[in-house]
């Protein structure tokens, strides 16, 4: 198939495309970091119409989005709100208008509807429903980030770890999180969309490795990777969040499972990190 990859550059975007291109399958990238010409905020959009003629399948990973620091500091404004809004407004228009097969990348969090990204995943899932598309949940994926303003916690630790030798966190540490490799997320969704009409679209697919680990058990496996590092939690609870905890559905289960253990996952960031 041809894949079109909707944000290509984002940590899960760019897994994907690495993914694709090493089983020498087409992959047509799409990203404003790329191009400026690529902003799906845009109505009138008519290189994003040429991409969805010419793919099989649409990816729909790109959204506003970062990690708690940027979430805590900007899910709030009307800009983050409207961003998201006129992206999936456009995205999804020309998805129904040309019939594409697609997966939207939704989150664990859809459910949360005190948080305005929750609120907003949910909307795109309602949207997905309508086109009869797929609804995958990511909990918490992580993988080689470019853009550190919107960095996840895995990628800032590990940056404070080699860099200052202290592990600042920003809350206590003790909520607790699954965390997937961004491989492993890249074979799900390729499994999934080379089944797409095998798909139960009742079934909620939730994209994790099914292991709770808390904040602090990733500053700690983390500082095994550096010499005297200080891991200096903070007072603070989890604000995005407010330590609500899902319970993830194995329905996924059924099409694929996950390999990359947490402690392999976080080698495998640093040692990328280390020839970046």
């Amino acid at each position: 198939m041809t894949h079109l990859i909707l944000g290509s550059s984002g940590q899960i975007g760019s897994a994907l495309v690495n993914y694709y291109k090493q089983k020498n399958e087409k992959v047509i990238l799409y990203d404003i970091v790329n191009n400026t010409l690529q902003d799906l905020r845009v109505e009138t959009n008519p290189e994003l119409e040429k991409c969805i003629i010419e793919a099989d399948f649409v990816h729909f990973l790109a959204f506003d989005v970062g990690g708690s620091r940027y979430l805590k500091t900007y899910q709030y404004t009307s800009t983050f709100i409207s961003n998201n809004l006129r992206l999936m407004e456009f995205t999804f228009s020309l998805l129904q208008k040309h019939n594409k097969r697609f997966i939207f990348a939704s989150s664990q969090m859809s459910n949360m509807t005190y948080s305005p990204y929750g609120i907003l995943k949910a909307l795109g899932e309602v949207y997905t429903k309508s086109l009869n598309g797929i609804i995958v949940k990511f909990w918490n994926v992580y993988g080689v980030e470019h853009d550190l303003n919107k960095s996840h916690v895995i990628t800032d630790f590990i940056l404070m770890a080699r860099d200052l030798k202290e592990i600042k966190m920003l809350t206590d540490g003790t909520e607790q999180r699954q965390f997937l490799h961004a491989l492993d997320c890249s074979k799900c969704l390729d499994i999934l969309s080379n089944k797409y009409s095998l798909i139960d679209r009742n079934e909620e697919l939730h994209i994790t490795n099914f292991k709770w680990n808390s904040i602090l058990d990733v500053a700690e496996i983390i500082s095994t990777h550096f010499p005297n590092i200080i891991i200096s939690p903070s007072m603070y609870k989890d604000e995005v969040q407010k330590d609500k905890r899902n319970e993830p559905n194995e329905s996924i289960l059924k099409y694929w499972k996950p390999e990359i253990t947490l402690e392999s996952g976080i080698s495998m960031i640093i040692k990328e990190l280390e020839n970046n």
